[in-house]
């Protein structure tokens, strides 16, 4: 195992090469400064959330969701938010994604002060990032200007967000489809910091692991023993919430996501094979050894939020986020 030293010089090397962060080049700084008379778009924006937070701090899991689930499917182009019978939301990967009600609130409210300015795709960029922050993150500043897009169809979710079990491998791939690098990736997984999941998607992994009858042997045999004991009740009917984190930890934005891997607590197949697959078991060491996350998730989560946006002439600004012009 590498010592924290080394595993810190290795990243000196990993920034020049993994880490020039890119946006549109149409997308801004203070993009909506004067566009809405004298009032404050993302402090309205923030104060929403902020309220929200306050009264339940998994919207944090909810939103942060709710954006890589939108960005990684059609662009950051707010499609995920469009209403139909057929649209994104009624995916199977994304019948579990909540949020959208903060969402339709902060876009009542800006639509009230300044009708037609600011995008759906901007305000779930932005209230992401107020929220992550509220978690303990670090802030950071995000470039606005996107347009939202017009197409949604639950099965482009279907083919493109990749699912739990998928091998590491064929992760990297999806993930570098999409201008993200593996180091990207790993630190965009540890999202799951403040993430949740529920006892259907993980049950075969503690009670018949690829048909076996037995639990996943990577998974820490004393932790297997608390989720399906107190947790996951084999046959139980209700469908419990299960943390990706340390219960201690887990509304909080830290590195405690990656020392739970170590420890072989990785909730989803994939969470425990970024920390045993030699392409990226090296990452997981260097940012569970390391104080390094909180500022380069920041930097993943900017690189996420440029992913096929819509500027210009493209797309269009949505008075209604559930439903085109």
């Amino acid at each position: 195992m590498k010592s924290p030293v080394m595993l810190s010089s290795t990243l000196l090397v990993v920034l020049f090469l993994s880490f020039g962060i890119s946006c549109h080049a149409q997308l801004g700084y203070g993009y909506y400064n004067g566009k809405c008379g004298n009032q404050d778009v993302e402090s309205i924006i923030r104060s929403i959330v902020q309220s929200r937070f306050n009264a339940d701090r998994k919207i944090v899991a909810g939103l942060l969701r709710l954006q890589f689930h939108d960005c990684f499917v059609n662009g950051c182009d707010a499609s995920i938010l469009l209403d139909g019978p057929f649209s994104e939301k009624t995916a199977p990967p994304n019948l579990s994604v909540f949020g959208y009600d903060v969402i339709d609130q902060i876009k009542k409210a800006l639509e009230a002060t300044c009708p037609g300015v600011v995008s759906c795709s901007d305000i779930i960029i932005a209230a992401v990032r107020d929220a992550l922050v509220m978690a303990g993150g670090l802030p950071y500043r995000v470039q606005m200007g996107r347009k939202d897009g017009m197409v949604s169809f639950a099965g482009l979710a279907n083919n493109n967000l990749p699912p739990p079990n998928i091998p590491v491998p064929l992760a990297i791939q999806a993930f570098q489809a999409r201008g993200l690098n593996p180091f990207d990736m790993v630190l965009l997984l540890g999202g799951h910091t403040v993430g949740v999941t529920h006892c259907s998607v993980i049950r075969d992994r503690l009670y018949n692991f690829n048909g076996s009858g037995r639990p996943d042997p990577s998974l820490n045999p004393l932790y297997v023993q608390i989720l399906s004991n107190i947790v996951c009740p084999r046959f139980s009917s209700v469908d419990n919430i299960v943390f990706l984190d340390d219960p201690s930890s887990v509304l909080t934005v830290d590195n405690s996501y990656y020392k739970q891997l170590l420890q072989n607590k990785g909730i989803l197949p994939i969470d425990q094979a970024i920390a045993m697959d030699w392409s990226t078991a090296w990452i997981v060491q260097l940012l569970a050894n390391t104080n390094l996350f909180p500022n380069l998730f920041n930097q993943a989560m900017v690189k996420l939020g440029a992913v096929q946006v819509l500027t210009g002439q493209q797309g269009q600004i949505r008075r209604d986020c559930r439903r085109t012009n």
